[in-house]
């Protein structure tokens, strides 16, 4: 059985194909014809290289050479096994999969939140840190001087967030864009730390995990992770129609961090 790196993997692929007898390399792809069958299989190689890529990254072995003789085989209508032992088979391989997948996000967020634990420590010692009852920690940036928002009100934002070493995972000033949301719809960590922050001020909020997604990976952001928050309260709004929450369903639409936290 093989580990392979994606770059050796491309290597051997090429070159079992090579040997297999069924590469082009020497035959032109000249008309539209050769071109989008050639098309077809690079994009075939690329989605098996990447399957291939994710399994080893997780520490089970892949036999790449096994893998290629299976491909062939099925398009030769040759396969060694019923499509109900592949099912089998597959099913089998999943399970494998799962239970290294799960190890791996234990050992992460084991990590993640012993990392998190240690930061809010040592955060908290600096005379400009307060830490309210529930564990989050704030710092005045800015204080202004305009109504603070209730729990049922509806706000607009501008922020930046990052992990604790500095990994920035969003960042609505680079958008251009405040975000404009029912408070009640965000992490615990949001709704507790903006209803501390006039209209106006620039508050940098450190929320444990806790607070925030719990062991949840949300995009690049790990399970159990602490967050830091450098927010701006731009306007505070009494509820009302069409002021449900605004443009933070889900990371990855427009750019935007998706700030629905556990139990929301």
């Amino acid at each position: 059985m093989k580990k392979m790196t994606k770059t050796s993997l491309a290597v051997i692929t090429g070159l079992s194909l090579f040997v297999s007898g069924f590469s082009m390399a020497n035959d032109a792809a000249n008309t539209d014809l050769q071109k989008e069958s050639y098309s077809i299989g690079a994009s075939l190689g690329k989605y098996v290289s990447s399957q291939i890529y994710s399994q080893t990254q997780l520490g089970v072995d892949v036999d790449v050479d096994q893998v290629i003789q299976g491909v062939l085989d099925s398009l030769k209508g040759e396969q060694k096994f019923s499509d109900e032992e592949i099912l089998t088979l597959l099913n089998q391989r999943a399970e494998q999969l799962n239970s290294a997948r799960e190890a791996r996000d234990a050992q992460i967020a084991q990590a993640s939140l012993k990392a998190g634990v240690e930061y809010l420590a040592s955060n908290k010692k600096s005379a400009k840190v307060t830490e309210t009852e529930s564990g989050l920690q704030y710092e005045v940036i800015t204080l202004g001087e305009g109504r603070k928002a209730n729990p049922e009100d509806v706000v607009t934002v501008h922020y930046k967030g990052m992990l604790i070493d500095g990994t920035e995972f969003d960042n609505s000033y680079d958008r251009d864009e405040p975000n404009r949301f029912a408070l009640m719809s965000v992490i615990e960590g949001w709704q507790e730390g903006i209803t501390l922050m006039p209209e106006g001020s620039t508050f940098k909020l450190s929320i444990p995990a806790e607070l925030a997604y719990g062991d949840k990976q949300v995009g690049i952001i790990p399970p159990s992770s602490t967050l830091i928050f450098e927010v701006e309260l731009v306007k505070v709004e009494e509820p009302g129609e069409n002021s449900h929450g605004m443009g933070l369903s889900g990371m990855g639409m427009g750019g935007m961090m998706g700030m629905s936290g556990k139990g929301h």
